[in-house]
């Protein structure tokens, strides 16, 4: 509860939230509360959106909020709230879009003032206390502010109609238009080469960020063409990012983005949503070329989100900050005299030159550009380059790494840890559960199942209303905040991987209810496609409809693919019909720049490829019922489905939700496939050969 020295903060769950509680900034939460007083007082609101883990959301907190100064003048000027962008994506989201609208960028600290109506009239992101390098400050910034409310308030008025105008043309759709065709696909593919670094993987300059779903559109756009150079620009960042600082080479796990061209320095803060995203992104390139640098990437992040990240109830935590101690990465980087202290002299010397340790640091300080004397550990090259430098053989040199990285990991565990967001949020769950089954299919490793089916069993339990309506985030014994799109598309997405990987008939069919559900509430009858709030969700200043990729695919790309593979699973057409007609609502706008969709143009790579539904019918956990359903799984078939259908039972469960199973039954008594492709199937077979040039004819002809 609040006490004299913290304000109405403390009484909320966010994490963030709560790092605010003792502000002397007079903070209201979101809610009526606020407004009301706004309205009664006649205030502007201050609106500061961040998150927990984020840098400049801190240096912002420490230089003004926490200041006396500044918090007065805010108190004097405003009311104030405090939004986390991870409890509330839909405000967010809104007030992102008025920002970019009125600046041309955005980010976080996210910072609007608005009437206690919630139009916006001035936005902005990080402001220092005081005016320095152009950039205004607080306490120049506020009393302008208020100056301008009193003195031109229809000036501010017309300013907020012209704001709102803009965001309603936004979310506006034209109607129907031409379907996404290949030439979409091409185009976006085109612009995605025209920007990829050659020399250091990625695309684009400084900060470069992973963007995991670009890879899993040029991976099928390489599997449908053929073209070698979309695979290689998944390899070339993939090995770039896995060797670079962008990667915790000791405790594992992806750093959020990297904010050099070479992947070297990482703005050190982990994501959930990006260990999952990008384990999916290194299946798949497994999948599809072979190497072990691949499976051991995704191994390595599974293992660091179910060490550092999973809570003890089986659900995922948000986020690890950049931060500890006060200073960015503090945690994270060494001294080249620590390394030698821990490791002794003769492997100390191995250390330093394979993971290009200087004794002067071997990064510069952002703000100086002056050496640190502090190293981000990153090997830069592949093992076998490094041993061949050392005249090593590669696995005398891995056996010297492998027991280096666990003596630092021990060393470094006995620092403060950076702070943890525990929040447990749906959307982001449901991406890890689609991560660890889509792990224990393609590594068979059944422990990511076990893992996944926990964190389903923590949504079911206590984040899914007896009506089957989600709630969006939990903590400390309490769920609250209505779902939005991201929550349903991302979960429907976990629990249909999780099918696959187990054939609990149940998974499916609650994916198959969610998905429902989800089409109930959040469906525009009108133009197609997927608002982000539900119909009967709060009242904002518009109901935004989204196909653009973040830092997180859209959901409504999720969605679209969701609803392509659930249609071949259950046999049920009317998904498919919303699958195209959500293709069809986005389409002009996907036009114009494919490859900023490349999540929507992975799902129609779906939709225009060849598909392939596979039903294996047999003993459960028989030798060749597990021998036949591992084979589907060793190649990469990104637009394949598999169904089980158990040939000990009469009248199995999957065929009450997936008449695509019916009448499949197991020849011989022995492990069957039915592979069906587009509209024809083939001949069940129980030879392993032949399901495989069933499934896909070209076997073997890829680079």
């Amino acid at each position: 509860m609040p006490t004299e020295k913290t304000n109405r903060l403390a009484r909320e769950k966010s994490p963030y939230l709560l790092q605010h509680a003792g502000n002397p900034v007079d903070w209201y939460p979101w809610g009526q509360e606020a407004f009301e007083r706004a309205t009664r007082e006649d205030k502007p609101v201050f609106l500061s959106i961040g998150y927990s883990t984020c840098h400049w959301c801190h240096v912002m907190e420490k230089e003004s909020f926490e200041d006396p100064e500044v918090a007065a003048l805010m108190n004097d000027a405003f009311v104030s709230i405090k939004v986390d962008r991870e409890e509330r994506p839909d405000l967010d989201h809104i007030y992102m879009a008025v920002c970019q609208l009125v600046t041309g960028s955005g980010g976080w600290p996210l910072t609007i003032v608005m009437t206690p109506d919630k139009k916006p009239f001035f936005a902005g992101t990080y402001f220092p206390k005081t005016s320095r390098f152009g950039k205004v400050g607080m306490v120049e910034l506020i009393p302008r502010i208020s100056e301008v409310w009193r003195t031109r308030r229809s000036e501010v008025m017309e300013s907020t109609e012209r704001i709102i105008q803009a965001l309603e043309t936004q979310v506006e759709t034209t109607g129907p238009d031409d379907d996404i065709d290949r030439d979409v696909l091409e185009k976006g593919y085109q612009e995605l080469s025209q920007r990829f670094d050659k020399e250091n993987g990625g695309f684009g300059t400084a900060p470069k960020f992973p963007t995991p779903h670009n890879f899993l559109f040029l991976l099928r756009y390489w599997k449908r063409t053929k073209e070698p150079n979309a695979l290689h620009m998944v390899e070339k960042t993939l090995q770039a990012m896995r060797h670079g600082g962008i990667f915790d080479q000791v405790g594992f796990g992806f750093h959020r983005y990297a904010t050099d061209r070479t992947w070297l320095v990482p703005h050190f803060e982990k994501m959930l949503y990006d260990q999952a995203l990008l384990a999916l992104a290194y299946l798949e390139a497994y999948q599809a070329a072979g190497g072990t640098l691949y499976a051991e990437t995704a191994e390595q992040v599974f293992r660091y989100v179910m060490r550092d990240l999973a809570d003890s109830s089986g659900a995922f935590y948000c986020a690890e900050d950049a931060d500890s101690e006060g200073v960015e990465g503090k945690f994270y980087v060494w001294g080249e005299r620590e390394l030698r202290d821990v490791l002794g002299p003769e492997t100390a010397d191995l250390i330093v030159r394979a993971y290009n340790v200087r004794a002067e640091g071997n990064f510069s300080d952002e703000a100086t550009g002056r050496k640190t004397g502090e190293n981000i550990l990153h090997p830069g090259r592949p093992l076998s380059e490094i041993a061949a430098e050392l005249s090593m053989s590669q696995d005398a040199l891995w056996d010297v790494m492998k027991s280096a990285r666990e003596k630092l990991f021990r060393t470094r565990e006995k620092r403060v840890r950076p702070h943890r967001d525990d929040k447990i949020l749906a959307d982001w769950n449901g991406l890890m559960i689609a991560a660890l089954a889509r792990g224990a299919r393609v590594l068979g490793n059944s422990s990511y199942s076990g893992a996944a089916e926990k964190a389903v069993a923590f949504v079911v339990r206590e984040l899914v209303s007896p009506e089957g309506r989600l709630l969006h985030r939990f903590r400390e014994g309490q769920a609250a905040i209505p779902a939005n799109l991201d929550d349903y598309a991302f979960l429907v997405w976990g629990l249909t991987e999780l099918y696959e990987a187990t054939f609990e008939t149940g998974y499916l069919k609650r994916a198959l209810d969610m998905n429902d559900v989800m089409l109930e509430h959040f469906w525009d009858e009108q133009n197609g496609g997927l608002f982000f709030t539900p119909d009967d969700g709060e009242t904002l200043l518009v109901r935004k409809k989204e196909a653009y990729d973040g830092a997180v695919p859209s959901g409504n790309g999720v969605a679209l693919g969701n609803l392509l593979r659930l249609a071949r699973m259950s046999g049920r057409t009317d998904l498919e019909e919303r699958a195209f007609r959500i293709g069809r609502a986005f389409s002009p706008e996907i036009r114009k720049i494919p490859s900023a969709y490349t999540q929507f143009l992975a799902a129609s790579e779906y939709a225009l490829g060849s598909s392939q539904e596979v039903v294996v019918a047999g003993k459960p956990g028989a030798a060749d019922t597990r021998k036949m359903i591992r084979v589907l799984e060793d190649g990469y078939f990104p637009h394949k489905v598999t169904l089980f259908r158990s040939s000990e039972e009469n009248d199995p469960e999957i065929e009450a939700i997936s008449e695509v199973t019916r009448g499949k039954a197991a020849l011989g008594d022995r492990a069957t496939a039915y592979v069906c492709m587009g509209e024809s199937c083939k001949p069940p077979t129980t030879d392993l050969e032949e399901m495989l040039a069933a499934i896909d004819p070209d076997r073997g002809s890829e680079p």
